[in-house]
């Protein structure tokens, strides 16, 4: 009966609704209580690639160099070690599992296959340190020397080192590619190594029973099961759930990369035992997961930090809901993107119900991988981004990977510093007994390290303030850290600042950075990019006109122009001149702009020739058009963009005490 099932399972949807058919005419109805079960595949057949190993290796091709999927680790193995039942491991474990001697190579019409070579010894290199009086400048260059070094996906995907420090202390470090493996593999590698060492060291066969399937197996039979009515039903809704997408517009320290380069770190984040119980509380009281409540939170992190109301965020999901691929080493896990309306304000408490709609349908389609889900979809992308679909992940690990448990030896698991990243920012949380806690992995070609530890600080603030009172509307929620509501106060009341804060004008500022950093951007405006001596350049062409003219310290100048590079360049030469600047907005009535032309008692206006025509017909004695030449003529010398202009610099005898800007609220 069960190879009857086995082979049932192996027909595509379309030949089983065929087969169910032909047998109900016949009067044979199918135990629906028996599983389904994965069919092994057919042997010398050709194996593809599933639809998570196929993106992966898209994205190898892009980037030969990309290490941001390599899955590093490193264990120190304190006493004892027996190096024969450590190789008689490694070869077993590659033996048992087929995804650990999977190569990925192309076939007679280019597209890419799994090959699968025949078991053989592992190589298990061997570093000897013994000799050096601190070796640990030299572990740390191999730790991550294995951690960051890119793979070729169509050789060996496992890599494996043995550093000797003395006779009792090694360090193993293990270093396979996403493409093969996740982070539920990492466990059931981690378990089998445990129990296959010991009973080696003890001289046992391997007690392990033999798996019922294999990862490429399974591969085979995802690409047979999604397909017909199935597959259609599961593209409808999210084709509706994700109806124009908006951009997560997150505010960055430093402008988008034309092209990633993936470099990146993380920040360690810890939630305090109290918190971490009071959060599960909430969560065991609103009958929904520790995750739901997590992952609402977050949304509202990123809604009071973008001011958005759409809000998508993506999550892995394990997709070993099937027993066969319990103790399978391979990628089976599946990225899902949640996306919330948070818009009208709610309390804490609607939120999570939107939030836990959400989960819930996503969970039922859970089936279509994100790949072909990003296929269907056909975003329209850039180079700039890192993944198509959404730019923030939040994952929450119910149970930490636990280091094996050697026979006579002691196990530590050594962090690996991580250098590159998958997504611009990510939330990798455990629940562990010493309480919720995990690493903010972000892009250091967008944040800072400041920037994040206070996004952590916020993540913390905010979900005290969801469990003190899950009444609360989103915008009533605290934000703010203690220390960053004590410096407010303090500014609000006139206290002197840090000692630490840069003391001058703001102009003066401003030149002490472009001497630094003369060729950094520093400002972008759609499509264009000023570097700091572009841009000081312009404003010191200004400024000396102005000067020219006959501007004093404390002489406001007002300034009517839209929101462009040159309002910039405009307040920048105003205060380089020395004088002080009075905003107009474009869009106030005539009436309004006379108004404060007479009580502010300006003589200089700056502005645009179509900008003028909306302003009242007020006599003022100097008038500069940006748009018209007549001015540059004057300020020519000014103009060459040669590296020499940051000495240009107008040399007005100013301080902080003088007046910058007047404006009229």
């Amino acid at each position: 009966m069960t190879d009857l099932y086995q082979q049932i399972a192996a027909l595509s949807p379309e030949q089983r609704a065929l087969f169910e058919q032909r047998l109900k005419q016949r009067g044979i109805q199918l135990d629906s209580t028996l599983p389904v079960r994965i069919p092994k595949r057919a042997a010398a057949t050709e194996i593809p690639l599933s639809f998570a190993q196929q993106r992966l290796w898209f994205i190898q091709q892009l980037d030969p160099e990309n290490a941001s999927y390599n899955v590093p680790s490193a264990l120190k193995l304190t006493g004892p070690l027996h190096l024969v039942a450590l190789q008689q491991t490694f070869d077993h474990l590659v033996q048992r599992h087929e995804s650990l001697r999977t190569r990925f190579i192309l076939n007679a019409d280019q597209q890419p296959i799994q090959t699968i070579d025949p078991p053989k010894p592992v190589h298990l290199p061997l570093i000897d340190l013994s000799n050096l009086p601190d070796p640990d400048p030299q572990v740390q260059l191999l730790i991550q020397a294995a951690a960051n070094t890119p793979f070729d996906l169509s050789q060996a995907l496992l890599r494996l080192l043995l550093i000797r420090l003395d006779a009792q202390q090694h360090i193993l470090l293990v270093t396979v590619h996403h493409i093969i493996s996740d982070r539920w593999s990492v466990g059931v590698f981690l378990r089998e190594l445990t129990i296959l060492y010991n009973a080696f060291a003890q001289n046992q066969p391997s007690p392990l029973p033999d798996l019922p399937i294999q990862a490429a197996d399974w591969a085979v039979w995802q690409r047979q099961q999604l397909q017909g009515e199935r597959l259609d039903t599961q593209i409808a809704y999210w084709q509706q759930q994700l109806h124009n997408l908006s951009e997560l517009e997150l505010p960055t320290d430093y402008p988008r990369p034309a092209v990633p380069s993936y470099r990146g770190t993380q920040y360690p984040i810890t939630l305090s035992q109290v918190l971490s119980d009071a959060v599960k509380s909430l969560a065991a009281q609103a009958g929904t997961t520790l995750f739901t409540v997590l992952l609402t939170a977050f949304q509202i992190l990123l809604h009071r930090y973008t001011q958005q109301d759409d809000i998508v965020i993506g999550t892995d999901i394990a997709n070993r809901d099937r027993s066969e691929t319990a103790g399978l080493i391979g990628l089976l896990v599946n990225t899902i993107v949640l996306r919330t309306d948070l818009s009208g304000n709610p309390r804490f408490h609607e939120l999570l119900e939107r939030t836990k709609g959400v989960m819930r349908d996503a969970i039922a389609h859970q089936e279509l991988p994100f790949e072909k889900l990003v296929e269907v979809l056909n975003p329209e992308r850039s180079l700039s981004q890192m993944m198509p679909l959404f730019q923030v992940k939040l994952d929450l690990q119910l149970a930490a990977v636990q280091p094996p448990h050697l026979t006579g030896l002691k196990i530590e698991r050594l962090a690996s510093e991580l250098t590159t990243v998958k997504y611009e920012l990510r939330l990798n949380l455990q629940d562990t007994d010493q309480g919720i806690q995990g690493q903010i992995e972000y892009s250091t070609d967008l944040f800072e390290h400041d920037t994040i530890a206070r996004l952590a600080g916020h993540f913390q603030t905010l979900l005290t303030g969801i469990v003190a009172d899950p009444e609360q509307h989103l915008s009533d929620l605290p934000l703010l850290t203690p220390a960053e509501q004590q410096q407010l106060a303090d500014w609000s009341r006139g206290a002197s600042l840090d000692d630490s804060y840069p003391d001058g004008c703001i102009h003066s500022l401003f030149e002490a950075q472009v001497e630094r950093t003369p060729d950094s951007i520093a400002l972008i405006w759609q499509d264009q990019q000023l570097t700091y001596r572009y841009l000081n350049a312009e404003a010191n062409g200004l400024a000396h006109y102005l000067l020219s003219l006959g501007i004093l310290p404390e002489t406001k100048v007002a300034v009517c122009l839209e929101r462009t590079p040159q309002m910039v360049i405009a307040l920048l030469a105003i205060l380089k001149a020395g004088a002080a600047y009075v905003p107009l907005d474009p869009a106030y009535p005539q009436e309004r702009h006379r108004f404060i032309f007479e009580d502010a008692a300006v003589n200089f206006l700056i502005t645009e020739s179509n900008l003028k025509r909306g302003l009242p017909d007020y006599e003022l004695p100097h008038l500069i058009l940006l748009d018209q030449s007549a001015w540059k003529e004057h300020s020519k010398p000014y103009f060459n963009k040669s590296s020499a202009h940051t000495s240009d610099n107008p040399n007005v005898h100013l301080s902080p005490a003088h007046l910058a800007y007047l404006i009229y609220t």
